[in-house]
């Protein structure tokens, strides 16, 4: 008998003809794949490829970077610079010269009649890494306002804060050739194959040649849980307490470095004392891995002639981010598991810059790695940009997390929000547009026109997409690497870094002080300012031509040092920026303060990535072939609280928290337990309508993954053509 249609036929990809490859590096995830885009005879875009001779991803791509190519052209793309009034009025195209005149005029009116951070700057991890150090010069050394903050504080800053704490300066300390070289592998809350999968095919790759242990701790049997040895499945927000738990078995059976701890490390008593009070037997009611687990994998790591963690959001979107991070790191120093093959705490970055912005932004210092806390680097860079080092605030100003708060109560005015939408990745979405709505003033800088967040600004900067402009990235493993200019700015687009130099030229303060015409000379003062003794943070060695050669070289790269390599891992000296030059080992007490599943809501709410979008879809929702495998919002349920609902696989159902309630349809799955739900992030009307986001202490991150929710049936025809009319393709 023969099944399907009589006469076949195969399916045939149409032939692009490329006459020219140009290289660039992928502008979404942190992996930082080198591309090279294909042009045809009429110098359009027709394809992309993975650079074969890049050591990051090795010819490889995801389906995000293979269809990256049309994001040139794709739907929404703003043309022209937008006005209209206070009254959100329908836009009115508007020169780019009338555009910036307004918004230079507002915020100088603004920071007149209520103080210099009356006007806030919120700015991304996507931009290029000169266009984020000229921001910061314009925000810094012009605007002058210390409310200025970068969206990474969403995703990263728990890491940040962590490394800091531990080390004394922030940057992973080591690289995906620890892949190749662990003896044991945990993954906290990170699911690679579906957040970065060019790092989970280089562990994969790895695990096929030298078998080891990999370990997954996730409330969620993610799809590296599925792959794992062994899967922890954790409860929410409580990894302190399982690290605490690992640390008692480490400790008490002497399985320790004690070696290393004491030439490297001071705290060790502290952490010694506090985890006497996290046995397993104890802890298992916790964290919901039993005591026998517990020990198990606690021997595995401390026994492993190296090993490794990585995480993602799992451990940073917490209220005790920070704490985990500095737990992780407590892990690994205990175990002589940092500066060594192998051995490391490699935080996966999340966007493809945001180790761009955390180097060289300014946001929340001075540019790489400098303290506003500190005189004498207040003094350094006040010298360099020539301008008076009073002029710069003692210490950090707010948060993005504490900028928008500032808006309800009339500290903050106006705002420039520049390649980010809070209107969908900011927790409890209703009090963010209350927020938005309520400001004097607001511009939005955007590739996209209709970005949600635009439909509260008063003017619309349009950007240049990615490859229209030219700079540099730095990815997870401290590699920076180069986007070359492939195509001009779209329509009347403009780079960023334009946008950013003819802003700085309307404010008089900005006449003193040099802002360079090229990204290649603003290159040229982050290697000035990179030199230093005991500056990890060095690229001075770097130039675009090496770069390029390299397919990206990790820092630190110093002048005069031979080769492309770079520095693979920080710290394997054992010495670390510390007053003492020893890391620190910090005593980390569990307290829960998270809102848990009640009677009244009684399901976890998760959520996270899913393979084909990236964040909040301003651009994978333009990408049919991205869209059209996840164009709706979707909760994954376990069956079984399925059955005693009376919910069916995709129907519609909604669900509320203490905040807002959003309608989406309905994945039976056992990847998620009966007490949970897990909801992809992209959807602008879905899961951050719920979210409560309470912050982490340290890091001001928002705890994007701990809170509760109950799940109510809805008229499934109503519900339907709702979904219909609010997809994007």
């Amino acid at each position: 008998m023969l099944f399907g249609r009589k006469n076949r036929k195969p399916i045939s990809i149409p032939s692009k003809k490329v006459k020219e490859w140009k290289y660039t590096t992928c502008n979404y995830c942190s992996t930082g794949c080198a591309i090279e885009i294909g042009l045809n005879e009429d110098n359009r875009i027709v394809t992309s490829r993975g650079h074969a001779g890049a050591d990051v991803n090795r010819g490889k791509l995801c389906i995000k970077g293979i269809l990256e190519h049309e994001l040139f052209e794709s739907p929404g793309r703003g043309t022209e610079p937008l006005i209209r009034d206070k009254h959100y009025d329908k836009f009115e195209k508007t020169t780019w010269d009338n555009a910036l005149d307004t918004t230079a005029t507002k915020i100088k009116e603004i920071q007149e009649k209520y103080g210099r951070d009356a006007f806030a700057v919120v700015s991304t991890g996507q931009l290029l890494t000169e266009e984020f150090y000229t921001l910061g010069k314009l925000t810094r050394g012009v605007i002058g306002t210390n409310n200025y903050d970068g969206n990474t504080t969403l995703c990263m800053a728990s890491a940040v804060s962590g490394y800091k704490r531990s080390f004394g300066a922030d940057g992973p300390p080591g690289c995906y050739g620890d892949f190749e070289e662990t003896g044991c592998l945990i993954a906290f809350g990170s699911n690679l194959p579906e957040q970065h999968p060019v790092i989970y095919w280089r562990l994969k790759e790895a695990m096929e040649k030298r078998k080891f242990p990999l370990i997954v701790v996730d409330p969620r049997v993610t799809m590296l849980a599925q792959f794992a040895d062994i899967h922890l499945p954790i409860t929410p927000g409580t990894d302190c307490v399982l690290i605490n738990a690992m640390m008692h078995v480490i400790i008490n059976e002497g399985l320790q470095d004690q070696e290393y701890i004491d030439a490297h490390t001071q705290g060790y008593e502290a952490v010694k004392a506090l985890v006497q009070d996290y046995p397993p037997e104890k802890a298992q009611h916790d964290c919901g891995i039993d005591e026998d687990r517990i020990r198990t994998v606690a021997r595995l790591y401390a026994k492993a002639p190296s090993a490794m963690s990585i995480w993602t959001m799992g451990i940073n979107q917490s209220t005790h981010g920070s704490d985990g991070v500095a737990n992780i790191n407590n892990l690994n120093l205990i175990t002589g598991n940092i500066g060594k093959p192998g051995g490391t705490s490699l935080s996966i970055t999340g966007q493809c810059n945001a180790m761009g912005t955390r180097e060289w932004s300014s946001c929340s210092g001075l540019p790489g790695y400098r303290a506003l806390e500190n005189a004498d680097h207040r003094q350094e860079i006040a010298d360099f940009w020539g301008i008076d080092p009073e002029f710069f605030p003692k210490k950090r100003g707010n948060a993005q997390t504490d900028i928008f708060p500032a808006i309800e109560t009339g500290e903050v005015r106006g705002m420039w929000i520049v390649a980010t939408n809070p209107m969908t990745s900011m927790a409890n979405t209703p009090r963010i547009r209350k927020m938005l709505e309520k400001l004097d003033f607001l511009v939005v800088q955007d590739v996209y026109e209709d970005v949600e967040t635009n439909q509260y600004s008063h003017v619309y900067f349009p950007a240049s997409v990615w490859a229209e402009k030219e700079g540099c990235h730095t990815n997870t493993e401290r590699r920076v690497n180069l986007i070359s200019n492939v195509l001009p700015p779209y329509a009347n687009s403009k780079p960023d870094f334009w946008i950013f130099n003819q802003m700085a030229k309307r404010f008089d303060n900005s006449q003193t002080m040099n802002f360079p015409d090229t990204p290649k000379e603003v290159f040229e003062e982050m290697k000035h300012l990179s030199k230093g003794a005991g500056r990890n943070l060095d690229i001075s060695g770097m130039s675009y031509e090496k770069l390029i050669a390299a397919r990206g070289i990790q820092w630190p790269f110093r002048e005069g040092d031979e080769g492309l390599q770079g520095a693979p891992r920080l710290y394997v000296d054992g010495k670390f920026p510390t007053p003492s030059g020893k890391a620190n080992l910090i005593a980390v007490d569990f307290y829960d303060n998270n809102e848990k599943p009640c009677t009244e809501y009684p399901f976890w709410l998760n959520s996270g990535r899913v393979v084909e979008h990236f964040h909040t879809r301003t651009r994978t929702g333009k990408i049919g072939n991205c869209n059209k495998f996840s164009p709706t919002p979707y909760m994954e349920m376990n069956p079984d609280a399925a059955a005693d609902l009376g919910i069916a696989h995709q129907s519609y159902v909604r669900l509320t928290s203490r905040r807002g309630d959003a309608v989406v349809m309905v994945q039976l799955t056992q990847r998620v337990p009966r007490n949970m739900v897990f909801l992809p992030f992209h959807f602008h009307d879905c899961v951050n309508r719920l979210t409560l986001g309470l912050l982490d202490p340290y890091s001001r991150q928002p705890a994007f993954k701990q809170c509760s929710v109950r799940i109510e049936h809805v008229d499934q025809d109503e519900a339907a053509r709702l979904n219909v009319e609010r997809r994007t393709y």
